[in-house]
């Protein structure tokens, strides 16, 4: 791409899932987590100043957070010369780390505008600068992943600055169906409940916590083995470890049921949980699951992970 040309800019950010290990990632545990075909994409113009186009439906307190996030960003690429926009096909407030995948976007356009190189490293650290905005003190796991676009096991250790990511390979296709079943509460306010519960009982939680952390490396083995049924037993057990912190709703019990008697290895809720957001199942095939909720009219649509892939897709099942 010609970065002497702003109008030929664009950057893309994938969504991501995480496998295994949401929340306790949160303390210091392993997570595994993948980048989804769904994302959002970024695109940049000339100006003459470096500015974010904010769509309008977005409340004021969200345009705020934006603006301010986006002007972290600019800072860290030097406000680059760039009116830059977006759009998104990822399904919103979703567990789906649409804001990661926001940041990582915009952080590729900005990088390009001021003439540097747009690596998976550079992408990130400008990203970060986002996500402290929108979240305050995040994992850091969700635009990771994204601007990897690989699976990964990720850590960050408590105390630590950044986490760590290590690239889980796979042999063989890893594909989900990823279904929506209900809007859900905001992350902070399930995140904020699960931390008072943790305070509260304290070695009690850090035991499901650490237990969780052991599930992701076990299902990274499994993953590197080519043992998708391995994998998808730990992803049943780590749904029912987030059940037992308080974590998942009838209606997110109900869709992990349903995936599993239509043929999923394993399903979970992934995210944040709570009173709805996304659930995950792990398939051979995806096709038949999708059509079949589809016909139902419940909102899905399924994605490669990790694995061999027809040539020139972008995590597209």
């Amino acid at each position: 791409m010609d970065t002497n040309n702003t109008s030929s800019l664009t950057g893309f950010g994938a969504g991501k899932v995480i496998l295994l290990g949401e929340h306790s990632v949160v303390y210091g545990y392993p997570a595994l987590a993948g980048p989804l075909s769904r994302g959002v994409t970024a695109r940049g113009e000339p100006s003459s100043k470096c500015q974010l186009v904010i769509p309008d439906a977005l409340m004021t307190e969200q345009r705020k957070v934006l603006k301010a996030a986006f002007a972290r960003a600019m800072a860290a690429c030097g406000e680059p010369g760039v009116k830059v926009s977006f759009d998104t096909d990822l399904p919103l407030s979703m567990g789906l780390g649409s804001s990661g995948a926001l940041s990582v976007a915009c952080s590729r356009v900005l990088l390009q505008a001021a003439g540097r190189k747009a690596s998976a490293s550079e992408v990130a650290a400008v990203a970060w600068e986002m996500e402290q905005e929108f979240h305050g003190t995040p994992s850091g796991v969700d635009h990771t992943t994204s601007a990897m676009e690989q699976l990964i096991l990720y850590r960050r250790k408590p105390g630590a600055e950044q986490g760590r990511a290590k690239v889980v390979d796979s042999p063989k296709p890893l594909k989900l169906v990823v279904v929506m079943a209900g809007a859900r509460s905001p992350t902070k306010q399930t995140v904020g409940a699960l931390r008072e519960r943790q305070k509260r009982w304290t070695e009690r939680y850090q035991r499901i916590f650490r237990e969780i952390g052991l599930l992701a490396s076990e299902g990274a083995e499994a993953v590197e083995e080519g043992d998708l049924e391995a994998l998808g037993d730990v992803m049943n057990v780590n749904h029912g470890l987030l059940a037992a912190l308080g974590l998942s709703s009838p209606g997110l019990d109900d869709m992990v049921h349903r995936l599993r008697n239509m043929g999923a290895l394993g399903a979970k809720l992934t995210g944040a949980g709570g009173d709805g957001g996304a659930v995950i199942g792990l398939f051979h095939d995806t096709g038949p699951a999708v059509h079949e909720l589809t016909r139902l009219g419940i909102r899905c649509f399924d994605s490669q992970l990790a694995g061999p892939r027809a040539e020139g897709t972008r995590g597209a099942a």
